[in-house]
């Protein structure tokens, strides 16, 4: 079992997920930073002045804090912009390395006769 569970982690995958979630969370830092240091203080001032973080509601003894939720708004359309941005980069770099105009590769002896014997046994039944 020991020796199981050493293979699954020596997987690719399991380590590029490992890196993609140390990577998204500095990202996460960065964007924060951005959105609080950057952005809510620019709107803000557009806004005449409005401290978003100082945002709240008093409802009997509890504070809603709904300046902090619209900062984590604008955090995630960030994160999902960015995302986006991401997946599309790949996906063009995707096509542009599958090279359409060439055909596809010659069939090899082998296979195409298991396709005739395919398609024999089919006919028969």
């Amino acid at each position: 079992m020991l020796n199981e569970f050493r293979e699954f982690l020596q997987r690719g995958n399991v380590v590029d997920l490992a890196v993609a979630v140390i990577l998204g969370a500095a990202f996460t830092g960065i964007v924060n930073s951005i959105v609080d240091d950057i952005f809510m203080p620019i709107i803000g001032i557009i806004l005449g002045g409005l401290d978003f973080s100082g945002l709240t509601i008093q409802v009997g003894e509890a504070k809603i804090l709904y300046g902090s939720f619209l900062e984590a708004v604008v955090n995630f359309i960030i994160i999902g912009f960015a995302m986006f941005l991401v997946v599309r980069g790949y996906n063009r770099l995707r096509r542009e390395q599958v090279d359409e105009t060439q055909p596809p590769p010659e069939t090899t002896p082998e296979v195409k006769l298991l396709t005739e014997i395919r398609n024999l046994m089919q006919e028969r039944e």
